[in-house]
């Protein structure tokens, strides 16, 4: 299906062809396609300068000003970001931060990082070792050393692993709500939990926020959603609505202290990384999503979809679903490729996950076309 326009939560393809957008492209576009807003802001920043590099001694405002809005958004007001491109960048950048604060705190044996079964932190060497997806990680070779896997909603095997390996464990790496996973929201405490054996254990907690960041769950952060405070947070995607590509960490107070002393040189960093372009992408829309309340419209977002999911659980045609926000998934309990392919065909497009349906949409989608996703799913499921 080649795509080749897009309008809201519409898409066209080459051939005059809509479809509902009911996976925001990739996790990403809470706007909704084709916003001037964005598209100016960019062109105008490109005729200014296009791009310059961040690294010592430089720096642009573009990068300064998305970096200030995120922060004020985030559970860190006090805190910074690194800046890349891609969330695989991000999620990369966390793990070296995390484990170069031990070596800078003279604690150089905590290397391992614990992962969760089902868990997806992008496609990089070191996102790659982190999943919890064994698919993912098959046919590379030998991956990064010192991860650890735990089940994905299992404090009690968390618990023992620390107790096991606690002066070892550098951090613990988790999504607020798994996405590629599967859409897995955390049983009750869970975040907490891990919180909590992190704090006992000098361990920093990384949040990937790639897919939960900006909005998706109702909150800006997943974070503030689930009322969990983690020590670094992964961005990107939604950062910019997919306009352009930008990424970043989060970093505490606390850990930018252990990094912030005179003369010190952080040596990791991206071509790319505060791009002015992307950066005046990221400013944009962020300013259009507070404007627009599209963090506050994606409960009513949910509330029309677990109404719909509600209906197709009812009328048999799924077997449960599950999410949060404006983030769901339809289980279907057989393969979901062949419902998916139907659906597509019908003008929809959501997103098949082993026996589930993943549904993602622009915050922008109306109630409407939240009723031509839910119609369609339930035609091809009849």
């Amino acid at each position: 299906v080649n795509i080749v326009r897009g309008e809201g939560s519409l898409v066209w393809d080459d051939s005059g062809k809509d479809y509902v957008d009911g996976l925001g492209s990739l996790w990403y576009c809470q706007v909704g396609h084709g916003r001037a807003e964005i598209i100016d802001a960019v062109a105008d920043q490109m005729r200014r300068i296009e791009a310059y590099n961040i690294f010592d001694p430089f720096t642009n405002e573009p990068a300064v000003r998305v970096a200030e809005m995120i922060v004020e958004r985030s559970p860190h007001p006090d805190g910074r970001v690194f800046l890349g491109c891609s969330g695989s960048e991000a999620v990369d950048s966390a793990l070296k931060i995390a484990r170069q604060y031990h070596q800078k705190r003279g604690d150089a044996d905590r290397q391992v990082v614990v992962r969760r079964t089902n868990g997806y932190h992008g496609t990089n060497f070191g996102g790659t070792s982190a999943q919890g997806i064994a698919p993912n990680r098959e046919g590379w070779g030998d991956l990064v050393p010192h991860f650890v896997e735990v089940p994905h909603d299992d404090l009690e095997a968390a618990a023992t692993l620390f107790a096991e390996q606690g002066e070892r464990i550098a951090a613990v790496i988790s999504e607020p709500v798994q996405g590629a996973g599967g859409v897995h929201p955390p049983p009750a405490g869970y975040l907490e939990g891990l919180r909590r054996l992190c704090d006992d254990n000098g361990a920093l907690l990384i949040f990937d926020e790639v897919i939960c960041g900006f909005g998706r769950t109702g909150e800006w952060f997943g974070a503030q959603h689930y009322g969990v405070t983690p020590d670094l947070m992964t961005f990107a995607k939604a950062v910019t609505s997919g306009y352009l590509p930008l990424s970043g960490v989060i970093l505490s107070r606390g850990v930018c202290e252990v990094f912030e002393e005179p003369g010190f040189i952080f040596r990791s960093g991206y071509t790319y990384a505060g791009h002015q372009a992307s950066c005046a992408a990221g400013i944009a829309n962020l300013q259009l999503m507070t404007d627009e309340g599209l963090v506050e419209r994606a409960n009513h977002v949910g509330d029309q979809l677990r109404g719909g999911l509600d209906a197709l659980v009812a009328d048999g045609l799924i077997e449960s679903w599950r999410g949060t926000g404006a983030v769901y998934a339809a289980e279907l309990g057989r393969d979901a490729i062949p419902v998916r392919n139907e659906i597509l065909a019908n003008g929809v497009i959501v997103r098949p996950i082993g026996t589930c349906l993943a549904i993602c949409p622009p915050l922008v989608i109306t109630d409407d076309e939240v009723g031509r996703i839910v119609d369609t799913m339930a035609a091809a499921l009849r």
